[in-house]
């Protein structure tokens, strides 16, 4: 489809200079010279842009990526703006937001798709950024500003009202969100974008959607929309009486417990969380997305809290007079759906650069950098340390746990492996400053109770969306931010189904990752929730229809090692847990993508959390099985508590 926009004639004030561009030429050239500062290092923001052409951008940010390669080359430099050619609108999202976490949300990337499908791809991916607080660039195309030829191609026709499009649905999913229908609009655009993905607080996906004949109209810019500009990243600092207000009610807690968040690793706060946590003894336990906050052998690291956390963790923060949660946004996981911290007395004290994080739970907020509190906190804490029980008993419990762990992971001879000992072999033969990635199914939980951490950034499960289809595609999004580093990406054959062609771009891009696929036959984690609420594993397994009609025939013959390589990866099949070290051996020594394929039990599960998560069971059934659950479930309900508290008690 062609169209040619009308050429736009408005101009900018005589004493300015003026450059004439398309709105995607410029909006190229502007990203290409944004930087960030924080701490004093600045560099580029945008490390370059996915994309996939279509009627829509294949004429507009296409050409625009085209032109500045091309005067990139000519003039013997790097483009302004990379460009990488993915294979899915959703994946090159996750692609993007592995990077920026890899990154400490200190660098980004932009990504571009067409009109219509292109861009509603991008949809999942956006709601995964915002949700999980890490800044990415979309650049959806749009229909015709002019609606000179419409109703166009893919366009969303409404009765209603004749401005909505497809991209409205990218507002609630966005942190920030602007359509440019005309090309003065796109400056105030790019900046506000720019806003958002560059505070610490607000940050998330930041859309912009341009229909596509203004991305090809002309326009003659002020010259210096594309000067440099550096974005401070902001260390907010707390107000000095509420922190010692946060100081004076940790003195007076007898079994105070901290939970380490997401924000200690953003923030580069663990040095100053493992200095106060070994000065007054209070153990730490970890949130998912904070998991690394303490490498695992700290003396006060009693691991995973939560519905998937330790039995160390977990005991403690049921007693927990005080919790003390630090950059931390309290996930119905990390409460263990409220139901972990039921101490009738607990008081809470929570730091978070987000107002809106720092209120949950009640007690005193405390909005500010996690950093720049802990600094302060050890300055007013004085000689307070818990006491020689407390701390006794939190040793004791952690040194448990570890027994349990380290008797899941034993293997023996040539038996065939479980998902545990997988965990394990990973964790052992892989190098500190490897990274571990996950998303979805049984395998988040099972690794947020059992890694061992050995560096802040060795830890990479996506589990504020556990989007299945993360793995892959996120995992060289890791590696493409840290190339020094092996990537392993740990993914069952459900997950590894909805988005396995990112390999491809991994292979094209020359960027090695290491997946160990997972073959248990269906949705093991789901299995094993359906299970539990009384639903027996219905639908969960890759199966045969039988005679009856149901889907509990045999296994189906899927060949997933086979897929991975015709999409360009080395695989290496292994059974055994000497097959398993040898694979890893090999994998890290090749230059190319290796998949290691395992096939394990889904029947063997991780050892028990000792907590809850609130997932309804159905009230009424005429199955045993459901009633059954149902009377547990009642049972806990009993123990979820509101659990908000009065900051100033």
């Amino acid at each position: 489809m062609v169209s040619t926009a009308p050429m736009a004639d408005q101009k900018v004030p005589d004493d300015e200079a003026t450059v004439r561009l398309t709105v995607a030429q410029a909006t190229v050239r502007f990203l290409a010279n944004q930087y960030v500062e924080r701490d004093g290092n600045r560099h580029k923001f945008f490390a370059g842009c996915f994309g996939i052409f279509g009627h829509g951008n294949v004429a507009g940010v296409g050409q625009a990526l085209l032109q500045d390669e091309v005067e990139a080359l000519d003039a013997c430099r790097e483009p302004g703006l990379r460009y990488v050619l993915g294979r899915n609108e959703q994946a090159m999202v996750h692609t993007a937001v592995g990077f920026a976490r890899q990154s400490d949300r200190l660098q980004a990337w932009a990504v571009t798709a067409s009109v219509g499908p292109g861009a509603t791809n991008m949809l999942t991916g956006a709601a995964l950024a915002t949700i999980n607080r890490l800044p990415v660039l979309l650049l959806p195309s749009d229909t015709f500003a002019t609606r000179a030829p419409s109703p166009v191609l893919q366009e969303l026709e409404l009765p209603s009202s004749g401005d909505v499009t497809v991209n409205d649905a990218f507002k609630p999913l966005s942190r920030y969100f602007d359509r440019v229908w005309r090309p003065e609009q796109l400056p105030a655009a790019l900046l506000g974008a720019m806003r958002v993905l560059t505070d610490p607080a607000e940050t998330g996906a930041a859309t912009i959607a341009l229909p596509q004949d203004v991305q090809a109209e002309a326009f003659d810019w002020p010259v210096s929309l594309f000067d440099e500009r550096t974005w401070h990243i902001r260390r907010p600092p707390a107000e000095r009486s509420v922190v010692s207000r946060a100081a004076e009610i940790i003195r007076s807690a007898q079994r105070p417990l901290i939970v380490a968040g997401g924000g200690v690793i953003y923030s580069g706060a663990t040095a100053e969380l493992d200095a106060f946590a070994a000065r007054t003894g209070i153990p730490v336990c970890e949130t998912q997305a904070g998991k690394g906050s303490l490498q695992f052998d700290h003396p006060q690291a009693v691991g995973a809290v939560g519905s998937t956390g330790t039995t160390a963790a977990n005991a403690l923060a049921a007693d927990a007079d005080l919790i003390i949660g630090i950059g931390t946004r309290y996930s119905d996981f990390t409460s263990a759906s409220r139901t972990a911290f039921n101490n009738p007395d607990v008081r809470f004290v929570n730091v978070n650069v987000a107002s809106m994080d720092s209120v949950k739970q009640g007690g005193l907020s405390v909005v500010a950098d996690a950093r720049e509190t802990l600094q302060t906190l050890s300055v007013l804490m004085g000689d307070y340390t818990v006491s020689d029980e407390y701390h006794k008993r939190a040793t004791d419990l952690i040194r448990e746990w570890n027994s349990t762990v380290d008797e899941v992971f034993q293997t023996t001879g040539g038996e065939p492996l479980n998902q545990n000992q997988v965990i394990g072999l990973v964790n052992s033969c892989s190098d500190a400053t490897d990274v571990v990635v996950c998303a979805a199914g049984s395998m988040p939980g099972d690794l947020h109770k059992l890694w061992r951490p050995r560096d802040r950034k060795n830890y990479h499960v996506e589990y504020g969306y556990s989007c299945m289809g993360y793995e892959i595609a996120g995992g060289i999004g890791v590696r493409m931010a840290a190339p020094e580093r092996d990537v392993f990406i740990m993914v069952g054959d459900g997950s590894y189904l909805m988005m396995a062609t990112e390999i491809a771009t991994a292979v094209q891009e020359g960027v090695k990752v290491i997946p160990v696929l997972v073959q248990n036959h269906g949705f093991a984690s789901i299995g094993g929730l359906s299970e539990s609420l009384g639903s027996q594993r219905f639908g969960t397994a890759y199966r045969y229809r039988g005679a009856d009609g149901r889907l509990d025939g045999d296994y189906l013959p899927v060949d997933l090692a086979t897929n991975a390589a015709s999409l360009g990866a080395d695989v290496i099949r292994v059974s055994t847990a000497e097959q398993f070290t040898d694979a890893v051996r090999a994998a890290k020594a090749a230059e190319n993508t290796t998949v290691i394929y395992v096939e394990t039990d889904p029947m063997v599960f991780a050892p028990d959390s000792q907590s809850w998560w609130d997932v309804p069971v159905s009230q009424v059934s005429s199955l045993e099985s459901t009633k059954e659950a149902y009377r547990r479930y009642a049972d806990w309900k009993k123990v979820q508590r509101p659990l908000v508290r009065p900051s100033d008690r």
